[in-house]
């Protein structure tokens, strides 16, 4: 018997731990472990992990079709998941477990205790590239040591991937008859720890809506992606990292797609497409940091000079940043959608990230940890180089010039105040004349109904610069 332990790669197709386990006669079986206290000690929001497990469920109804049981185990950490494991196996008669590589470091400590608990009983354990198009460790420097600045790395991310090109796996073919699937819902180790188990109707799972998101948006928007991108207001976007993040659909199908509708692959910007495939690069240089720094797992800096820099804590500015409460409206609108959808435009997390940060200064920490705790897209590696980026202590990071102006992001990015009217309401009413800058007007009409600004942008913009140059002293 051969056991595939699915993880962040819910899906049939592109899956090569799927297909290398089913590329032969002996029985496969699957396998998904549910951990809810380890999901919530890594600040899994609730709404990811209904998407997530809605995804289980879509997936055991498509296995049990092909003949392919999926297991479920509930242990509430990954300490516990040997031994499960272990009693799984023996009692399946395993003999090969595949797998998707992690590159988490608490996920790849849990992994190499499977290994050795496996070993104990001659289960070979086969783990496999299913994250990245290239896997970490494939993209070095001309000194055989990988990359820890984005433009070199894209540049050989390119060049290798050229080279060598790659595969994408077919879902695998039916392996006997079809076998009942009793659904998650009814299953007697679901409780109140798992909450709701239905997926929010805005994000339907399955592997046909993801290739369907990424079909239309390659049809319609990926030409004009560079122009578009920044536009919150605008359907510029191929709104995938929820389908990303939990492995619904896979990077490699991405670009294959991309040049599948291009005719080629882009090679630079000058190229249509390229902007987008260079958003799937970064995605790739993220997780290729996080396996060559695993500090960065740990709420480490990746600049460890960095980790000096007094950063407030401020409990009553962080709710208000939270709550959509700075009386900057680009920003009380982003983290109001986020609260009530469980997304947020990236554009919109840059500017969200650097006013927490240089603004408010507010270690990026609790920042990261907010944004895993609400988005249904969270991704360690995503969302920790992302948050290290904007607030200066990340890989590509320039503190001293990088201190986005909240005003004039929303004037630049939501011009006629689009994306703001819609999410703060109480400037519903108000003329795009003066939606950046309410006050005024709010003034003029008597209201008090929205915060003045908790900050002044130039004032703090300073302080911000002061705290990097202390660092040189």
């Amino acid at each position: 018997m051969r056991l595939v332990w699915l993880r962040n790669d819910l899906r049939l197709a592109d899956n090569p731990a799927l297909r290398h386990a089913c590329a032969g006669d002996e029985p496969v079986a699957a396998l998904f472990i549910v951990s809810p206290t380890q999901w919530r000690q890594h600040k899994m929001a609730p709404i990811r992990q209904r998407f997530m497990l809605a995804q289980v469920d879509e997936l055991g109804r498509e296995l049990a079709a092909l003949g392919i049981p999926l297991h479920l185990l509930r242990v509430e950490t990954f300490a516990e998941a040997p031994a499960a494991l272990a009693d799984l196996c023996r009692e399946l008669g395993v003999t090969q477990l595949y797998a998707n590589q992690a590159i988490e470091i608490d996920e790849q400590r849990r992994d190499h205790a499977v290994s050795a608990a496996l070993a104990e009983q001659a289960v070979s354990c086969h783990w496999l590239n299913g994250c990245c198009v290239l896997p970490p460790g494939r993209v070095l420097t001309g000194s055989g040591e990988m990359f820890k600045v984005f433009t070199p790395f894209s540049r050989a991310w390119l060049k290798a991937l050229d080279e060598e090109g790659f595969v994408i796996h077919r879902a695998p073919a039916s392996r006997g008859e079809s076998l009942p699937w009793q659904p998650l819902a009814e299953r007697e180790w679901v409780d109140e720890a798992l909450g709701e188990l239905t997926a929010d109707p805005r994000w339907p799972v399955g592997e046909v809506e993801a290739l369907r998101r990424l079909n239309i948006f390659l049809e319609q928007a990926v030409l004009d992606y560079g122009e578009t991108r920044d536009f919150p207001a605008i359907a510029g976007t191929s709104v995938l990292s929820p389908y990303l993040a939990a492995g619904i659909i896979s990077p490699r199908q991405c670009v294959a797609a991309l040049q599948q509708r291009l005719g080629y692959r882009p090679q630079s910007n000058a190229q249509p497409g390229f902007v987008w495939l260079n958003e799937l690069v970064w995605r790739e240089f993220y997780r290729h940091l996080l396996v060559l720094i695993p500090t960065l797992s740990m709420n480490r800096p990746f600049k460890p000079e960095t980790a000096a820099l007094p950063w407030s804590w401020d409990p009553d500015a962080f709710a208000a940043w939270c709550e959509g409460r700075t009386g900057y409206p680009i920003v009380d609108a982003a983290m109001r959608c986020l609260n009530a959808t469980g997304w947020m435009h990236n554009r919109l997390r840059m500017i969200v990230a650097s006013f927490l940060t240089k603004d408010l200064h507010i270690h990026w920490r609790l920042g990261e940890d907010y944004f895993m705790s609400r988005l249904i897209d969270g991704d360690l590696a995503a969302n920790n180089g992302g948050w290290q980026w904007a607030a200066g202590t990340g890989a590509d990071a320039a503190p001293y010039f990088r201190v986005f102006n909240p005003t004039t992001q929303g004037q630049r990015f939501d011009p006629q105040g689009e994306f703001i009217r819609t999410w703060v309401t109480e400037l519903a009413d108000i003329p795009a004349a003066y939606v950046h800058q309410p006050h005024d007007w709010l003034r003029l009409k008597g209201r008090q109904d929205y915060p003045a600004p908790m900050v002044d942008h130039a004032v703090a913009r300073v302080r911000a610069i002061e705290m990097f140059r202390s660092l040189e002293k």
